[in-house]
């Protein structure tokens, strides 16, 4: 069952022919994830506060501002792989990011407070959002392990990432403290970047930087996205009360999901990325959505959320 699930979900997720790598693509705003031209795109784009660079996190636009400086840091180990870092294999992460904010999935689910609404301050990120803290595993992490890898280079200030007003100890704020609390987590992602800068010094042509393996470098990348995943949904099992049930089920489908996506080492390239999300849920599910009839969504749509759901239920099954 497991097999045949897997075989399902991939056939259905994998996009059937791969978005144009060309530079035309590369310069389309809409297959950005929302607001990335106005994301920090550079360490000194934060705010400097006692002599350490802070990041506030529960704003959307900063936790995309740690994504672009990642892209933009590994961005020369993947010229050879498409025009304007589009081969990049970390666009997974902040498309994924955008595809929550541009969802509703990052607001306040619980409506107790205006946070991530248009009423209220639209870029706020919620602490009660499940999604958005099991994002936080997959954004502040490897931010900080870039920059205890060196991938930054030689920072002028230490990074300390700002708490939210609640949940407080749930989360890291710093390389030395994740690294006290979430050390696996840390290890495998400063792993990944690694082995970017390893291949620095072994490329013939320095200027390509293209002397890695690119199975290789999805395989530690994957890696240390199980790692984060595996750690933080059980974590965050609480907030998943603040959901209806449909879209509570969708996430846990979704983080199984992840884990056999995984497992084919998908490349999360841009093209790629856009592709396959394009069959992801519009909208937060509310009661009532039962797929394949939730009529708003396309047939894809539809059949994602039941190929993710067979999934599931076949991989708790056998165990």
């Amino acid at each position: 069952f497991s097999v045949r699930a897997l075989l399902i979900v991939t056939v259905t997720l994998s996009p059937a022919t791969a978005a144009p790598r060309s530079e035309k693509y590369a310069t389309r705003e809409d297959v950005y994830p929302p607001l990335w031209e106005l994301a920090p795109e550079n360490m000194l784009d934060f705010s400097v506060k006692s002599n350490k660079t802070v990041i506030n996190a529960w704003n959307y636009q900063e936790r995309l501002g740690m994504y672009k400086n990642l892209l933009k840091a590994s961005a020369k180990y993947f010229i050879a792989f498409g025009p304007q870092n589009i081969g990049n294999i970390l666009w997974g992460l902040p498309s994924q990011h955008g595809w929550q904010f541009r969802t509703g999935r990052l607001a306040d689910p619980s409506r107790a407070t205006s946070c991530g609404y248009e009423d209220g301050d639209l870029l706020c990120i919620s602490v009660r959002s499940w999604w958005a803290n099991v994002n936080y595993y997959l954004a502040v992490i490897p931010f900080l392990a870039a920059a205890e890898a060196g991938l930054f280079g030689q920072l002028q200030y230490e990074i300390e990432i700002l708490p939210p007003e609640e949940q407080r100890a749930d989360f890291c704020y710093s390389v030395a403290d994740c690294r006290s609390h979430v050390p696996n987590l840390m290890d495998d992602w400063k792993a990944y970047f690694e082995y970017l800068l390893s291949t620095e010094h072994k490329a013939v042509r320095p200027a390509t930087f293209s002397s890695f393996q690119l199975d290789d470098a999805l395989g530690l990348m994957w890696k240390a996205h199980i790692t984060s995943n595996a750690y933080a949904v059980p974590k965050f099992q609480d907030n998943l009360k603040y959901l209806s049930d449909p879209e509570e089920n969708f996430g846990i489908d979704w983080a199984t999901g992840v884990d056999f996506i995984a497992a084919t080492h998908f490349s999360t390239d841009l093209p790629t990325v856009n592709s396959f999300q394009a069959f992801l849920p519009q909208r937060m599910l509310i009661e009532g959505d039962v797929p394949p009839f939730i009529s708003d969504f396309s047939p894809q749509q539809n059949r994602v959320l039941l190929s993710l759901k067979a999934l599931y239920k076949a991989n708790e099954l056998t165990g």
